[in-house]
């Protein structure tokens, strides 16, 4: 396989089998853009998926984050991470594994400003990853303890996505917005936090299943609640609940207005796109009120694609 065949898999089948909403807004990017985006999305979802192995001990996965993370900061290495593709039960998950060697020869092919912005996203994604197994990766169960702590992490794997989008438009298109780079990193960064929250009031029963609570501990205290409380009584948490899909609305208010003030259409709609499919599971998780914790609650493929 040429380089140039390894890329265009990469960029079409490899990142749609692993990405059903976000793979729509990128193939709506201009190619100018729409590189750098795709490799930094495959690489995160590769570092993301030696996170989440749930079969590998904790220590091991953090050692085999920070070698993926090494490679990836290190300019002109190449390497694997052999002992996490065949772990994988998910097919695409296995094959983004085994294309590891590929992404980081992609990486070290684009120009030196494209692969300094990848290597800053990753790097805070990086870290919020290794948060999220420093935490939750040798215990039974914990919670995050503040809501600075989850705007903390938030900021890193996803905020920080905002601000990258933001610099990557900013360098490439001339006429991307009539507005100042540093309001639109400003509302991208606000807008990435927002997804995110939708992520983990959507996610929360099963992260809660697997031990992991995004939910402020000194939140839940305030109520009477641990995190284990959940579970059996995810009702008396309703008042936070509430709070934390306020903020994520209003955050997803923000990417309307960040997308608003783009000014080439496709960029615009690749750009609005989450934040509508972010409204709509909000819109989903009201309903279901406290049933979210036991009933998956998802955009459908269907709906997705109208």
């Amino acid at each position: 396989m040429t380089e140039q065949s390894s890329v265009r898999e990469l960029r079409g089948a490899l990142l749609r089998s692993v990405s059903r909403s976000f793979y729509l807004s990128i193939r709506l990017l201009p190619a100018k853009v729409r590189d750098p985006v795709a490799l930094a999305y495959l690489l995160a979802r590769a570092t993301d998926t030696i996170a989440d192995t749930a079969e590998i001990d904790p220590d091991l996965r953090l050692r085999e984050l920070e070698k993926l993370s090494a490679l990836i900061q290190q300019p002109g290495s190449v390497g694997s991470i052999r002992d996490f593709a065949f772990l994988q039960k998910d097919h695409a998950e296995r094959a983004l594994m085994e294309a590891i060697p590929q992404c980081l020869r992609w990486l070290n092919s684009m120009s030196g400003g494209e692969q300094a912005e990848i290597r800053s996203v990753l790097a805070s994604i990086n870290e919020g990853q290794t948060l999220d197994v420093q935490r939750f990766g040798a215990t039974q169960g914990a919670a995050l303890q503040t809501a600075s702590d989850l705007d903390r992490y938030t900021y890193l794997v996803a905020g920080s996505v905002g601000e990258f989008w933001t610099k990557v438009c900013f360098r490439r298109l001339p006429r991307f917005t009539h507005e100042s780079q540093a309001e639109m990193i400003s509302l991208g960064v606000e807008y990435g936090k927002g997804l995110q929250l939708v992520n983990i009031l959507r996610d929360a029963g099963t992260d809660l299943r697997a031990g992991r609570c995004y939910l402020p501990a000194e939140e839940l205290h305030s109520l009477g609640l641990s995190w284990q409380d959940l579970g059996s009584e995810p009702a008396r948490a309703t008042p936070i609940l509430g709070a934390w899909r306020e903020r994520a609305e209003r955050r997803l208010a923000t990417g309307i207005e960040y997308s608003c003030a783009i000014r080439p259409w496709r960029v615009r709609l690749a750009t609005v796109l989450p934040a509508l499919i972010g409204a709509r599971t909000l819109a989903l998780l009201r309903e279901a009120g406290s049933a979210s914790f036991h009933t998956k609650v998802k955009v459908s493929r269907a709906e997705v694609r109208r």
